[in-house]
């Protein structure tokens, strides 16, 4: 995957000296039979280990200043094996910058009732050592996942996956680097923002270069590069025979190849994970970028449409998330809707640029007019989206706060659609297609979209809590009359919360 990195959590155990030294150090080698238990974990994906039993203030200052200095530290998973009095986590705490998941389990799963006794109390006191972690936590405000259960469980293991995999996404998100390739497009509110406010708030940073810039890089392609990428494009995908070598319209996908392959070094050149585009600046480019900008997304990529910065970041978040799982994620669109009595559905599309990471099969490479941006006919793959369950997910600027909102749907069967030669998803809406239509747009939500079918709604809750952002989580359970009293206590909630620093 593009620029990706694997980093690793620090499993980080408490622990104090009222116990002595014996009982320490089979606290300590429990803690690392406990991350090794969680290293060994195809259900976890990054590496996970056994930093330090901490049982002085100075030590925990210390291993905190650590973590924060460490680039290949994604974040800390803590554990109070035994009462670990939590006055003195706190300088720590408050310097900690590194995520954090707060494990409630205790070294044995069975309690051997017939042999119990006080030694055996004082070693095992997970019950109440992670409740006064628990509180000093709270009383601090810190964000943080609570994950509650025995350490070999599997519905464990999952639950440390999906935050380990928002904290992977986090890690990417510090100091990447986005460019929006032209401007927003003109008079649109929603995939506008304050980019000053999304680089203090995320670590991100976007920037914009004007459309000559990969222009230049497009015009430098060589001919002999163009014939080989058409080369892979024949074997990659389907053609018709009008679009392969010596076929009347293969100067339309000589024409795509090139700016792909401008803007691939454009992109590397500038360390980019994520780019825009707009069909409103092409001026120097023969198509609006299509084919390009869905391979670059498979490669994992952040992409978004019209200069939306926001959801092509959050593209790019998502497809950390789910690196490695089975599915895909793309950049998404809310187009039209099918409001049969029998079904409400929608038809989820874009001009061109879907990813084909969620291709229910061997995408089709077309060139077709496109009827907006008065360039020639772009190239583009066509394909249906496969089935299940899948998440669409939008980050929007509501002025003092950032607020992702995120529906579940079903995603089913694409019916037969000769004439419309775009990439396509076709899903109804969770709990129902009114309920949800109306949940979104009272939150503000875009009709820009992260669409995925391996990212979860708990992976977008954990990274919401790790950015210190609000959440709107439209699913099966959505009321709007509920959802509508949640959004006013939020207004508030936020407006103290955030203080003036925004």
């Amino acid at each position: 995957m593009h620029l990706l990195s694997s980093p690793t959590i620090w499993f980080v155990c408490g622990s104090q000296h009222l116990y002595g030294p014996g009982p320490l150090k089979q606290v300590a080698a429990n803690a690392r039979e406990v991350a090794a238990g969680l290293a060994a974990s195809k259900a976890l994906p990054l590496e996970v280990t056994f930093k330090a039993l901490l049982t002085t203030p100075d030590e925990i200052a210390q291993l905190c200043i650590d973590a924060n200095s460490d680039p290949s530290c994604a974040g800390l998973i803590l554990w109070m094996h035994t009462f670990s009095p939590s006055k003195m986590w706190i300088r720590g705490l408050t310097t900690l910058k590194k995520p954090f998941l707060h494990l409630h389990t205790q070294f044995n799963r069975d309690l051997p009732w017939s042999t119990i006794d006080m030694d055996f109390m004082n070693l095992n006191q997970a019950a109440h050592g992670d409740r006064e972690a628990g509180f000093i936590h709270t009383r601090l405000r810190l964000g943080r996942k609570v994950v509650v259960g025995h350490w070999t469980d599997p519905e464990v293991h999952a639950r440390i996956g999906a935050w380990m995999r928002a904290a992977r996404a986090w890690h990417d998100t510090q100091g990447a680097r986005l460019v929006r390739i032209g401007d927003n497009m003109r008079q649109v509110a929603v995939t506008d923002g304050d980019k000053v406010s999304a680089e203090m708030r995320f670590g991100y940073a976007v920037n914009t270069h004007g459309v000559g810039d990969v222009v230049a890089r497009v015009n430098a392609v060589s001919d002999a590069d163009v014939s080989s990428l058409c080369a892979d494009y024949e074997r990659a995908y389907k053609l018709a025979p009008a679009l392969k070598k010596g076929g009347a319209r293969h100067e339309s996908v000589r024409d795509g190849a090139r700016i792909e392959l401008g803007l691939r070094a454009f992109l590397e050149e500038g360390g980019y994970k994520g780019f825009t585009t707009t069909f409103e600046d092409l001026h120097g480019l023969k198509q609006l970028p299509g084919l390009a900008p869905q391979r670059f997304m498979a490669e994992g990529f952040g992409f978004a449409g019209e200069g939306d910065w926001k959801t092509a970041w959050l593209v790019r978040a998502m497809k950390v998330m789910a690196a490695g799982l089975p599915g895909g994620t793309s950049f998404m669109e809310d187009y039209t809707y099918h409001l049969s009595p029998k079904g409400h559905q929608v038809l989820g599309a874009h001009m061109l640029e879907i990813c084909p990471s969620i291709a229910a099969g061997k995408p089709s490479l077309e060139v077709h007019p496109l009827g907006i941006g008065g360039k020639e006919d772009p190239v583009r793959l066509v394909f249906d989206a496969a089935t299940g369950p899948a998440i669409n997910a939008s980050l929007v600027d509501l002025g003092n706060r950032f607020r992702m909102i995120v529906n579940e749907v079903d995603t089913v069967v694409s019916p037969k659609l000769p004439k419309l030669p775009v990439a396509r998803a076709v899903w109804e809406c969770r709990p129902d297609f009114k309920t949800a239509c109306g949940a979104w747009i009272l939150s503000g939500g875009a009709h820009h979209t992260g669409y995925s079918t391996s990212v979860t709604t708990e992976m977008i809750e954990d990274f919401t809590t790790i950015a210190g952002i609000e959440l709107v989580t439209i699913d099966a359970a959505t009321r709007l009359s509920d959802l509508k009293q949640n959004l006013r206590n939020n207004e508030v909630y936020y407006h103290l919360a955030q203080g003036f620093r925004t």
